[in-house]
Formats: structure tokens, sequence, C-alpha cells
């Protein structure tokens, strides 16, 4: 029998799937076997007796560890199953549900409703769960939310970070809510008329009916400039760029040149029959648009003021617009064409006929608005049967590019600090949309106007966008902020006297 005996026991010492138990115990099992003895036998006392206080002894017990020590103080926390969102967790995945799921065969039977809904509840009761919601791989936690200003989240790209380095700042805060709201009562609720300006020293013209009021945005106050007698009401205002003087445009013709500083009038000039529903400045030269679609230009400086005629509209001039090179004059009618012009800074003659004609707005155009960084670039935007916003390249006379706004567009204003573009719109939501430019994607949407918006007007730091509602309000919106984390060279206003001052007649 000896023989069997050695077989057994070689047998025994070969085998992998159980412990060795030839030999002595190891010294680290005799202790973890005493201390579970210890353990259970101090439970038992413990149920019967209580607990009996000792006096803690002055010398440290030497068999007694500083783990052990601090272990003994923390009650034991419950082990929970940890893991990580990119890593599958083991412990809540099924096996073999996951084995089911990938080689089952996709099968296309024309069951009816009846013989589906058997299906299904034999699949239940036979998997125990609807074995389509079952994941192949389990996760243990979910993806983070995308940081705010996210367009669209399923193209955000995770990674450890809370926020990807390469988006860190890259989205701003822009107030939903205006800033403040000022009382504009008695405005003329009219689609192709230009009721408000600001100028580069910080004050804001405001046309209420027959008076202008002119409202100190450093100090907050009030004055009024002028007011019209008769059936006489005014339609349109301009600053001079780098000045004091403003022109008032009215609706028997006639255009008005005041200057704000001493609250006094200049000259009043004749150049039209109709109301002046559109104004620009290029320099001296004041153009003037009004509503049997004529256009002038107007020499502020000289006695004979108007050194240039134009008539290519066939109805009324609601858009009018110089780039800031002086290069160009684009004009926008109720005819829905849109023409540019070409122009120099200075001149003293003008072309009469526009390089460029177009016809693809579908309605009246009113919005208009030279790219700052690109000028040669320009938007402009259609009313209720267009609803479109078009840029232009005046170089060339291409389209650009386009987006359907889906409400009439009333204003247009592209941003001085960020490549975006803010347009104002009618029925149905009244709203104020900013654009980023040239995705042309929409960054936000500003609500609060009760009715249709007018007009639109920038601060002269281009921080603030004021807007002019037919709900007799005026809002201030602070939506192009610079931002603080990025060093940036903010121009100073300046304080030079303009060239229009002591010259004109």
């Amino acid at each position: 029998m000896s023989q069997f005996t050695f077989v057994n026991d070689l047998k025994s010492a070969v085998r992998m799937d159980e412990p060795i138990t030839s030999g002595p115990v190891p010294r680290w099992m005799k202790k973890s076997v005493e201390s579970t003895s210890n353990s259970a036998n101090t439970s038992r006392k413990t149920v019967e007796l209580m607990p009996i206080k000792k006096t803690p002894s002055k010398t440290p017990s030497k068999s007694k560890s500083p783990a052990s020590r601090s272990a003994s103080n923390t009650p034991a926390k419950p082990k929970t199953p940890g893991g990580d969102r990119f890593i599958p967790s083991r412990m809540s995945t099924n096996f073999e549900m996951s084995h089911f799921k990938m080689h089952q065969e996709n099968e296309n039977l024309d069951l009816s409703p009846t013989q589906s809904d058997y299906r299904k509840a034999m699949s239940e009761n036979l998997h125990g769960c609807n074995i389509n919601n079952v994941r192949v791989l389990s996760y243990q936690n979910k993806a983070p939310a995308p940081p705010e200003g996210y367009q669209n989240a399923l193209k955000v790209v995770y990674s450890q970070s809370k926020t990807p380095m390469n988006v860190r700042g890259a989205t701003r805060y822009i107030p939903h809510a205006p800033d403040r709201i000022l009382d504009a009562p008695e405005i003329v609720d009219d689609y192709y008329l230009n009721l408000i300006d600001w100028s580069f020293s910080n004050i804001l013209a405001v046309a209420l009916g027959t008076s202008v009021y002119l409202w100190n945005a450093d100090t907050g106050g009030i004055d009024q400039l002028l007011d019209l007698e008769g059936a006489d009401y005014v339609t349109s205002l301009s600053w001079v760029p780098n000045g004091n003087l403003l022109g008032v445009g009215t609706a028997l013709g006639p255009v008005q040149l005041w200057d704000a500083s001493q609250t006094k009038r200049l000259r009043i000039m004749n150049s039209h029959s109709s109301r002046v529903g559109a104004m620009s400045w290029n320099t001296h030269i004041l153009t003037t648009g009004c509503r049997n679609g004529q256009l002038v230009h107007n020499d502020v400086r000289q006695r004979e003021h108007i050194v240039g005629t134009i008539q290519s509209h066939t109805q009324e001039v609601c858009g009018l617009k110089w780039s800031t090179d002086g290069r160009y004059l684009a004009s926008g009618g109720n005819d829905n064409l849109l023409n540019v012009y070409s122009g120099l800074p200075g001149q003293a003659t003008y072309h009469s006929e526009p390089i460029y004609s177009f016809s693809q707005h579908q309605a009246a155009v009113k919005a208009l608005d030279w790219c700052p960084w690109q000028t040669n670039v320009l938007a402009s935007g259609g009313g209720t049967a267009d609803r479109t916003i078009r840029f232009w390249n005046c170089n060339n006379g291409q389209c650009i590019n386009s987006v359907n706004a889906n409400s009439q567009v009333c204003a247009i204003l592209w941003s001085k600090t960020y490549r975006e573009l803010v347009s104002a719109h009618g029925f149905a939501n009244n709203q104020l949309t900013i654009w980023k430019y040239p995705s042309l994607t929409k960054v936000a949407e500003l609500t609060g106007h009760t009715n249709r918006i007018l007009n639109l007007t920038m601060s002269p730091d281009g921080s603030t966008v004021l807007s002019a509602g037919a709900d007799e309000t005026l809002r201030m919106w602070k939506c192009f902020l610079p931002d603080p984390n990025k060093k940036k060279e903010h121009e100073k206003r300046t304080s030079r006297p303009t060239m229009l001052g002591p010259g004109l007649r």
C-alpha cells in the first residue's frame, strides 16, 4: 500500500488549484489564525459581559503598531467598488448576457403587436430583465457635463481635467438681462427711421417725437437739445466722429446741425423736400437720404453745401452707412435694393452711379454696418418678407455668406471687441441675437422688449449695446465686455477737437 500513498502525495504536491499543505505553517499564518480566534473570543465575551475599563499603561505596548492604533481609533468604512469612467467595471457587468448580445442575430420578423408584446414578456421572464436596456460594458461613473458655452454637447472631447486646456478662457459670460432700462415716451414707431446715436464723448442722443434729448452716460444727466414746432418731427440722428456736432433730420426735409457742447444750432441745410430718414458722416461730408430715394452729399464747411446728388433708389432710403476708411458708401431702400458707391475721405466730387447694386433681399434694407477689421465687408439685413442677413465683399461684389434670422431684421452692429455681430429683430420674439463670425453660429439671444426693436447703437468703448424698442423703452446690454483675463490695450477716447468747429457757416 505504500506505493499508493506515494502516488497520492505526489499528485497533491503537483496540483496548482489547491494550497500546499505539506511543511510547517508560516509564522504570518499563525498570527492571523491567533488574532482571528482572539477576536472571536472577545466578541463572544462582550455579548455576555459588560466591558471593563482598564487604566492605560504609561509605556505603550510593543506588540501594537502605529497602523493598528490608528485603525482601532477610526471606525471601519464599508468597502465600495471603485472604478474609473474609462475602464469597465467587472463587478457590474453581466458577461453571459454580454456574450449573448454580441452573438445575437437581428431577426426581421413581421410580428403583430400582440405577438411582439408576448415575445417581449417571455424574454423578460427568461432573462430576468429587458435585454434591450442591458449594456455590454458597464462603467462606474458618467461622463461629466460639458463646460458652459458649448453650442453642441456631442462635440465635446472629454479628458481627465474638468475643462480642456485648449478651451479654457474661450467662453465668456453674457448677461441675458439688460443692465439698465430707460423710458422713451412718444418714440416714433416707424421702421424706416433712425432715432438714436451714441457719441464718442459718451453722450446718447434720443429723438422722442418733436424733441431731441441728450443723456450723459457718465453722470446720468438729461438735457433737452431742441424741440420742433408745428407738424414737424425728428426722423434721424447722427453724431460726427470724434466731435460734438449732431446732425438732425426732420420730417419736412431740412437738416439741422447742432453743437451739443454749447447747446447751439449752427446751421440749417435745405437739401431735401421730404423727410430725411437716414444720415451718415464721412469726415466733413454729411450724406443724407430722403423719402423720394434721393441721396445728397453735404459739405458742412461751405456755404453751398451740396457737393453731390444721387438718384439710384425709387423709394425711401432707410439705411445709410459710410465705411470706416471712407472708401465705400452703402445705401438701402424700401425698393429692396442695396447699393454700394465708391468714395474717398474728404473728396469733393462723387460718382452718381453705384459700383454695385444688389437685389437679393426680398424686403426693405435698413440694417447696414461695415466690419471694423475688414473694411471691405458689409453686413445687411432685410425686412419682414426677407428675414435674412447677408455679407458682401465690396472689393469684388460677391456675397460671402448669408443666414436666415427667421424674423424681421431691424438693425446690425459689429462688435469692436470680439469677432461677433449683434442683430435686432421684430416679430415674433423682438430679440437681440449675437452671431459668431464667420461661422454665423448663435452665441446668445437677448429678450426683454415687448415690441419690435427699432434701432441699435453702441457705446464708444464697444462694451454696451443700446436698443430702442417700439415699447417705448431703451435697454442697455453689456454683451461685449472685454475679457479681464486677457491683457488688451483699450483705446482711450481722444479729446482732440474736431475740424468742424469754427469753420462752419
